[in-house]
């Protein structure tokens, strides 16, 4: 294996889609899908970015995390919505098959791909999340989600957010914020596959009061990431 890093670009929450078999759960949730429990607002093209900056794969899933939420692992609690859950054990299992085992399946063999050309492999998996939850300001522009028991990756974030903080100071850069970096997750499930010093997987939590913005600060704020994100993975050997 070598030190070049190979980028990999997923995103879990890319869109609001219902298969036309499905539509009919979703007849009355048409506010609820619009909103940011329906997907990840403004995400994708901040995806389609990355990858195409970082001549990087790009997996992506527009079907709507209320259908099933291929963020999660097959026996997360979360998996379903309140709309899902409750539906036949035969109709989940459909569910899962046709569009949660694929996905897994692709980004599983993407990563295998990449490690097996010499690389090692950085993940990044992108999200947004809402600026208030219950009411609560969330306290940050971007969040970098890491296993904090893997050395590579929180040096890695480390590195990152230190990158950030000269680029744009006035960035709101945490790690592990808004949410742990070892929960339920793809990248999760791949940390137990793939070695920690071959395989990175970082999640990419963007507000988004950014996407929601003027043009130009998104567009800023996408720049700076790409930039930050080139020159890290140029100091980690890539």
């Amino acid at each position: 294996m070598t030190d070049h890093w190979a980028v990999f670009v997923s995103c879990e929450h890319a869109g609001n889609q219902i298969p036309a078999p499905y539509q009919a759960l979703f007849a009355d949730a048409q506010t609820l899908l619009a909103s940011h429990r329906g997907y990840d607002i403004g995400i994708l093209p901040l995806a389609r970015k990355l990858a195409q900056e970082l001549a990087a794969p790009l997996l992506a899933t527009t079907i709507t995390r209320l259908l099933l939420d291929a963020n999660r692992s097959p026996r997360s609690r979360t998996l379903w919505s309140a709309l899902t859950r409750n539906l036949p054990a035969g109709e989940r299992a459909e569910l899962l098959q046709r569009y949660h085992t694929p996905y897994w399946d692709e980004a599983r063999a993407t990563v295998a791909r990449l490690g097996a050309a010499g690389h090692r492999v950085l993940h990044l998996s992108v999200h947004s999340f809402t600026p208030v939850w219950h009411g609560v300001a969330r306290n940050a522009d971007l969040g970098l989600l890491y296993d904090p028991a893997r050395p590579v990756e929180r040096a890695f974030c480390t590195l990152l957010q230190a990158t950030l903080g000269r680029l744009a100071p006035g960035l709101r850069v945490r790690r592990n914020y808004p949410y742990r970096g070892n929960a339920d997750a793809l990248v999760t499930a791949l940390r137990r596959e793939f070695d920690p010093d071959a395989y990175l997987g970082i999640e990419l939590e963007v507000n988004q009061n950014y996407p929601l913005s003027d043009p130009q600060s998104w567009q800023t704020f996408q720049d700076t990431l790409l930039e930050a994100l080139r020159h890290s993975l140029k100091e980690s050997g890539g």
